[in-house]
């Protein structure tokens, strides 16, 4: 019956699973208990957007090996569509549940058809300029975002693309029981909050499946192999820009779900929250965490989102301290020697160890 938990990458799977459920589980009573400050509890659909984009980041990052520093921008992208969707469909979906999984899956899909459409020009370079053209459409994102105005009434969806910036709500021509949601360099306001911590944890399982069934399958097997050698995995009719994309579409896709569910907690949100220090944040998760390493991204997120709050109280050095805990985590994760001692009370290295020596005992 468990015949499949035989394969190792399988079990560290399911490990991670597990673990994900049982830090719900104990958080959620937690909470339930008034054990956790309100400061946090605010914080708890935020930090499992933060995680879900630590670990979409990844396989763009750390399996497909390409550095990306526009990730917020997809994340906005989800944020005002899944925010659109669910404030259209107010009166049409009245059970606030619903209306959520419609905004992330419609945050999704635009995030990721913009991921598509982004993908086409950028993955054809690599390295630092892929880099820098990432952090381009990144502040192109957030600059057009800027510029919307968006309304609903029951004609339907009213859209404005302010230029000149002399437009305004009132240019939209909505009815007296119209509804303004998105304006312009104001952000989005007087939003419903549908978004709950239990459809984060949903999310951030979803999250975890499709990356990791996606690693193991034949397309991430050929996705690690572009990575590792692009000359060599084309010299075999491996096609690099198709896999590239197929991780950067995914990634921006899960971005964009993060981005709605993350949009959905909130009843004011600007296009601020989604910058170049964003896009660096999740990038410090991914590196922090370790490239490739998905359970370490979600303690990065989790670990990195929590900390600012909890030093809130030392507002004049918080983020002094932060940045100090930033260095010695970066100090301590490459420093061999640290390396090497953690590396003794790993089985796997003692069993690879006592092989080398049987074999050189044969020999």
């Amino acid at each position: 019956m468990f015949k499949f938990l035989k394969n190792k990458q399988t079990r560290h799977d399911f490990v991670t699973y597990a673990l994900v459920i049982l830090a719900f589980i104990v958080v959620s009573f937690m909470r339930a208990n008034g054990m956790i400050p309100r400061m946090i509890v605010g914080q708890l659909v935020p930090i499992c957007a933060y995680v879900v984009m630590a670990i979409s980041l990844n396989l763009v990052v750390g399996v497909a090996g390409d550095l990306s520093l526009g990730h917020a921008g997809f994340m906005s992208v989800g944020a005002y569509t899944g925010i659109v969707a669910a404030m259209s469909l107010a009166e049409a979906v009245p059970n606030d549940a619903v209306r959520l999984v419609i905004a992330l899956l419609v945050g999704a899909a635009s995030a990721a058809l913009a991921g598509f459409l982004i993908g086409i020009p950028v993955l054809r370079l690599s390295g630092d300029y892929l880099a820098i053209v990432t952090l381009a459409f990144g502040e192109i994102i957030k600059e057009v975002v800027n510029c919307l105005i968006v309304g609903v009434d029951e004609n339907g969806i009213h859209v404005l693309f302010n230029l000149t910036g002399k437009l305004t709500v009132d240019d939209l021509g909505l009815t007296e029981a119209g509804t303004a949601i998105i304006k312009g360099a104001q952000g989005a306001s007087g939003t419903d909050t549908i978004s709950s911590f239990f459809a984060g944890f949903l999310l951030v399982m979803v999250a975890l499946v499709i990356v990791l069934n996606l690693v193991r399958s034949r397309t991430g097997r050929a996705i690690l192999a572009v990575r590792d050698n692009r000359i060599a995995a084309e010299s075999v009719g491996i096609s690099t820009v198709r896999y590239r994309m197929i991780a950067f579409v995914v990634s921006a896709a899960l971005a964009g779900a993060a981005g709605a569910l993350f949009g959905n907690a909130f009843s004011q949100l600007s296009a601020t929250k989604f910058d170049f220090n964003t896009s660096i944040l999740v990038l410090v998760f991914v590196v922090l965490g370790g490239l490739g390493n998905m359970r370490g991204s979600i303690i990065a997120a989790t670990l990195l989102t929590i900390l600012p709050e909890a030093l809130r109280q030392f507002s004049d050095y918080r983020m002094l301290v932060y940045a100090i805990v930033l260095i010695l985590v970066m100090i301590v994760g490459n420093n061999p020697t640290i390396k090497n001692f953690f590396a003794r009370f790993n089985p796997k290295r003692k069993s690879d160890d006592a092989a080398e020596k049987e074999v050189g005992a044969d020999a």
